[in-house]
């Protein structure tokens, strides 16, 4: 068993916990001279062990391009990152690729499932792939908290879109990962599925003691979180804890294009 549901996690209890993800520093940039454009400018977040944080932010605010330089998805120019104790910005490519193996999880607006694999099968396809074996009991709990044993042998063809989306949740718990980063996991659902996928990672953060950060448009979805991080042009510009919907919206509504309360 990966971790123990003996004494769930919580948000209170997850601020005694080392970071799982930390950034310091983190500048990323395109281009140069005078078309040098600045997607990330200097940030500092960190993720703590058994949290669930959401990150906000307006079209080209850079909440994408932070997770995915978090992953270790994408390079950073300039600052250092950490999944754990692994400074990832000092790895080389071999070893990043076997950390994102090993340590990192991943959600994406699109499922990425493949259509001739069962619903098992792709739940298991990386540990395959890594030639790991499956800690039984824990893949039992994940498929259990996914809610689709009846459906393990159906391909995707023959799901939802909740349950494809709810298929990939699972295969990214199902390695036992530091972290799970989602990249608008509910963008291409409806409001009932995109619900059950919201529902699935919030339990699996307060039963099953993951830790994830979601990049995310929508005020619902970021109200299932711990903790919303705002991003304005590549600045974290505000934060909040306990977010509801309504105060999530309230507060992207205080922030002008710039950052600045308006």
């Amino acid at each position: 068993m990966c971790v123990s549901t003996a004494a769930p996690v919580t948000a209170a209890q997850g601020t005694g916990h080392a970071p799982a993800a930390r950034a310091q520093g983190l500048t990323k940039a395109y281009g140069s001279g005078d078309t040098r454009v600045v997607a990330l400018d200097a940030v500092d977040v960190s993720v703590t062990g058994g949290e669930f944080v959401a990150i906000m932010g307006p079209s080209g605010s850079g909440k994408s391009t932070l997770m995915h330089c978090m992953a270790g998805l994408d390079t950073a120019s300039a600052g250092q990152i950490w999944i754990g104790g692994s400074e990832i910005t000092a790895l080389k490519d071999k070893h990043l690729t076997q950390l994102r193996r090993d340590k990192i999880g991943f959600v994406f607006q699109a499922f990425n499932l493949l259509p001739t694999l069962t619903a098992l099968e792709n739940i298991t396809l990386p540990m395959d792939i890594a030639g790991a074996r499956a800690d039984q009991d824990w893949l039992d709990q994940v498929i259990d908290t996914v809610g689709l044993r009846e459906r393990l042998s159906h391909r995707p063809g023959e799901l939802s879109g909740g349950q494809q989306q709810r298929v990939a949740c699972a295969r990214a718990l199902a390695s036992c990962p530091e972290i799970i980063f989602a990249d608008e996991p509910t963008g291409n659902l409806d409001s009932r599925a995109g619900a059950e996928v919201l529902a699935f990672l919030r339990r699996s953060v307060s039963e099953m003691g993951q830790t994830i950060v979601m990049v995310t448009h929508d005020p619902v979805a970021a109200s299932y979180a711990d903790r919303v991080v705002f991003l304005a042009d590549g600045r974290v510009v505000d934060e909040l804890t306990g977010p509801t919907a309504g105060s999530v919206l309230d507060r992207m509504g205080q922030f002008d294009g710039a950052g600045r309360r308006s």
